[in-house]
């Protein structure tokens, strides 16, 4: 088949000439995690052989993120507020829609290796994936924790972009993605099903019952124990992103580039524009002039960051693929940098405000945005990757059989 080099597909810089290094790469992993390697490879390869032949591994990854928007659509019925409590089966299906989204997460690679359709394409549908859930899932969580829309809240709905973001800067440098003993696919998924497990069988108030009520704690922990959960989960989280998670991206990082003899510095340069976005969001939310948080719009403010935040890393990861330069900026980060303008600086500096309908009808057109923006921008890369590589996305090709 002819690769038809277009405006559009030349306009996301993926030519001939650039996809042309697909055809080198090679996917590389190293999972070190105990509980992946000697447990769970043996039931995600069983579930694997359950799988039809014919399905495709991108339709498996899919149908893992259908079921995390089933949870946040049961989410908008049951518990809009991010409160609750909503019914005890509502936080068993939270649990479920979670573990079998991680569970198609693993299989699909293996369902592509079954059926001879590993490609770098199956890569980028992957690891997009895993970006578009990374604020639903800290969304779901923070309903089951009933965190509702705090600052804690948020905080738990977006950290994971953090993490998401870091471990693919890591992956772009070093062509190998790293997981390490404690990492958040495992370890994390597992914590955060049994969170939504507990609050099924005891209700998100256990959330706010003092630590040593729930774990027993030694006499000189008595101060930490006295304190809510909810209090401490924010510390948690931050502790186990900062400490255990982007130290060793950056080491890696680090190591990497000694190896080749190329500077360090340069590479942090990397980080501003996420760092930038990260301190706008902070600035919009913490706003006294925002209603994002205080008219309950977490919801739409988590759907709307997953398509932003989607696009930053899916944009790595084809940089990555295809060896091109880091892409610092997107244009789905726009809105977001001028939100904190809008809703803090110019109503608290200038007295100029626009009103809180203003600002829903601004996040509802960023949301419109962010999704017609990144779903056309899927499909010229997946149509464009699809035809040089003569693949499917949805479907496994049939070779032609000639006589």
């Amino acid at each position: 088949m002819a690769f038809k080099d277009t405006m559009e597909r030349r306009a996301e810089l993926i030519d001939y000439e650039t996809l042309s290094h697909l055809r080198s790469y090679k996917y590389q992993s190293v999972d070190k995690s105990f509980i992946s390697r000697y447990i769970l490879k043996h039931y995600w390869s069983y579930v694997a052989e359950l799988m039809p032949i014919w399905l495709a591994p991108n339709v498996i990854t899919l149908l893992g993120l259908i079921f995390i928007y089933i949870n946040v659509i049961c989410i908008i019925i049951f518990i809009p507020d991010l409160v609750g409590p909503g019914p005890s089966w509502l936080y068993f299906s939270f649990a479920a829609g979670l573990w079998t989204y991680s569970t198609l997460d693993n299989v699909d690679g293996k369902q592509a290796r079954r059926t001879g359709t590993s490609s770098p394409l199956g890569e980028l549908f992957d690891h997009g994936i895993d970006s578009l859930n990374c604020t639903l899932g800290g969304l779901i969580e923070c309903a089951c924790m009933g965190l509702g829309p705090t600052g804690p809240g948020a905080f738990t709905t977006l950290i994971s972009c953090l993490a998401m973001f870091s471990s693919t800067w890591e992956t772009y440098h070093t062509h190998t993605l790293y997981l390490g003993y404690f990492n958040g696919p495992t370890e994390g998924i597992i914590i955060a099903v049994s969170v939504m497990i507990l609050s099924g069988i005891y209700g998100p108030g256990i959330w706010q019952s003092a630590l040593s009520d729930i774990v027993w704690l030694p006499s000189f922990l008595s101060s930490i124990g006295q304190m809510p959960v909810r209090d401490l989960w924010v510390s948690i989280i931050a502790f186990a992103f900062f400490f255990a998670h982007l130290p060793f991206c950056v080491i890696n990082v680090c190591k990497i580039r000694q190896s080749q003899n190329k500077p360090i510095a340069p590479v942090f340069m990397e980080w501003f524009p996420m760092t930038l976005c990260s301190l706008c969001v902070y600035l919009w939310l913490d706003s006294p002039h925002s209603v994002v948080l205080s008219n309950n719009h977490l919801v739409l403010f988590a759907m709307t960051m997953s398509f932003a935040f989607g696009r930053v890393t899916t944009k790595i990861i084809l940089a990555h693929l295809t060896k091109q330069a880091f892409p610092y900026w997107t244009v789905l980060m726009i809105p977001t940098i001028i939100a904190p303008i809008l809703f803090r600086f110019l109503p608290g500096i200038l007295y100029i405000s626009f009103g809180s309908q203003f600002e829903v009808i601004y996040l509802w057109a960023y949301l419109l945005f962010a999704t017609i923006y990144y779903l056309l921008w899927a499909r010229v890369v997946i149509n464009a990757i699809c035809e040089y590589l003569d693949i499917n996305c949805f479907t496994i090709k049939t070779p032609i059989k000639t006589k």
